[in-house]
């Protein structure tokens, strides 16, 4: 399993197909997730086969249109950039066929994981999309969640995180590395695979993530910068945002189970009892006719 710095850190290098970042269970060194960021330019066409595999789709910016065997969507996405609004996304089954076509400039992330059952394929537009505010003072973030918890599907969560320049992210520090349950059998937590992929509002931006275990095994801290990818196989995994602009990532996540359960770090758990205040830089672009997001104190 992935231990190291320079294996839990990836950074962009673009193909001459357009993707810009890779990963898999090989080089990731664990089971379940694949991961692709790609860039189109207007008029490329991506065609893929999900074969065994369900796959999550955002458009991170830009439009295209859709076509597969599951059903056509003649235009997805709107936003120009992931700090410019609310994400459109596509979940697709097994055993879809499809052609993608950017309609403008288009940057796309989407991960995939072998499922066996098959469930709808779903268009998720910015209504879809539910906006949360947690943590407070400056451990205050917000969350989008486009594939979450509940989602009818097989592995796959997906949620993007804007965390206010200067402010700590995924904190107090939580884990998700050992698939419990109580004596009644309720999840307490699940054994899931994670990735963190980075975008900075402003050039420059940058953000430090520690990824840890309680025993000391791993214990590395990863200076991010653009488009940079960082896994987490196991372990807690706390971010801090660089001052001078909003720090974003996105995460998706497969595992023991299509859920969010973890345990936070008990040295650092007190923290959520201390919040007074919450940091009125969130959200960090006008949500429209969405609703206010809600508050959640983890």
């Amino acid at each position: 399993m992935a231990n190291s710095s320079q294996s839990l850190i990836i950074h962009p290098s673009e193909r001459d197909d357009g993707v810009v970042i890779h990963i898999d269970p090989a080089t990731a060194g664990w089971e379940h997730l694949h991961f692709e960021v790609r860039h189109l330019h207007p008029g490329a066409t991506w065609e893929w086969d999900t074969g065994d595999n369900e796959l999550g789709l955002v458009m991170l910016g830009g439009t295209c249109a859709v076509r597969s065997n599951r059903g056509d969507w003649p235009q997805v996405g709107e936003r120009q950039n992931v700090f410019s609004g609310l994400p459109h996304a596509l979940y697709l089954p097994r055993h879809t066929t499809f052609s993608l076509t950017a309609q403008s400039p288009c940057e796309l992330a989407y991960a995939w994981v072998a499922v066996d059952a098959d469930f709808p394929a779903r268009l998720i537009t910015p209504a879809d999309v539910g906006i949360e505010i947690r943590g407070g003072d400056n451990m205050t973030r917000q969350i989008n969640g486009i594939i979450h918890p509940g989602f009818p599907c097989g592995h796959l969560v997906m949620v993007e995180v804007y965390t206010p320049a200067g402010n700590w992210s995924s904190f107090p520090p939580h884990k998700h590395d050992v698939h419990r349950e109580d004596a009644a059998g309720t999840l307490i937590e699940a054994d899931l695979e994670e990735v963190y992929f980075y975008r900075f509002e402003r050039p420059g931006g940058f953000a430090y993530q520690r990824v840890y275990t309680s025993d000391g095994t791993t214990d590395e801290l990863l200076f991010c910068r653009d488009c940079d990818l960082v896994l987490v196989p196991h372990g807690y995994h706390p971010v801090v945002g660089g001052p001078g602009g909003t720090t974003y990532y996105l995460n998706f996540l497969a595992g023991s189970a299509q859920s969010l359960t973890a345990t936070d770090d008990p040295t650092y758990a007190w923290i959520k009892d201390t919040f007074t205040t919450i940091d009125p830089r969130v959200p960090v672009y006008p949500i429209g006719e969405y609703p206010r997001p809600a508050r959640k104190d983890w």
